[in-house]
């Protein structure tokens, strides 16, 4: 602080502009990482109301119908812990990302240089962003396999023909 200032230095306003140009790309980011929220809680969503649509049917059923049933309950037990992954990583990545544009400004006010920690914070940013679509993958690849259609479904034949 100058001797005949009573604010403290102000950092130069012509650089704002650049900081504000260098937090959009992130920002945008966000937009991306909110539409992937939003297929991953619909999955989520639609598994859970599939598990609860199973367990009146578990209680009542027996046999080997029993046992298909609690095949598919586990899978689908096993689908929410992975599509819950896959939002774990992504909400990560988004805090990462909101970490990073508070250090770009807080950079610019403070004059503290932040340019590595920006970086490691970003290359986290991106390896979760990356983590949470790996899940959300083998989410999918769990979900197809449930999907299968059973065989004495495709050999049914209606009697009296």
């Amino acid at each position: 602080m100058e001797a005949n200032s009573v604010l403290p230095h102000t950092p130069d306003l012509r650089y704002l502009a650049q900081i504000i140009q260098l937090a959009v790309a992130p920002v945008f980011l966000f937009a991306g990482l909110g539409g992937f929220l939003n297929v991953c809680a619909s999955r989520l969503a639609r598994i859970i109301d599939r598990t609860r649509d199973l367990e009146p049917r578990i209680l009542e059923s027996r046999g080997e119908e029993h046992e298909r049933l609690i095949g598919e309950m586990k899978l689908l037990d096993r689908r929410i812990r992975v599509v819950n992954r896959a939002i774990l990583g992504t909400v990560l990545a988004a805090i990462l990302i909101s970490t990073v544009v508070v250090l770009l400004f807080a950079g610019f006010l403070s004059g503290f240089r932040f340019g590595t920690a920006i970086a490691l914070l970003f290359i986290a940013a991106m390896i979760s962003t990356g983590v949470g679509f790996a899940f959300f993958f083998y989410e999918t690849r769990l979900g197809t396999r449930a999907i299968h259609v059973r065989s004495e479904i495709l050999e049914h034949e209606v009697d009296g023909n």
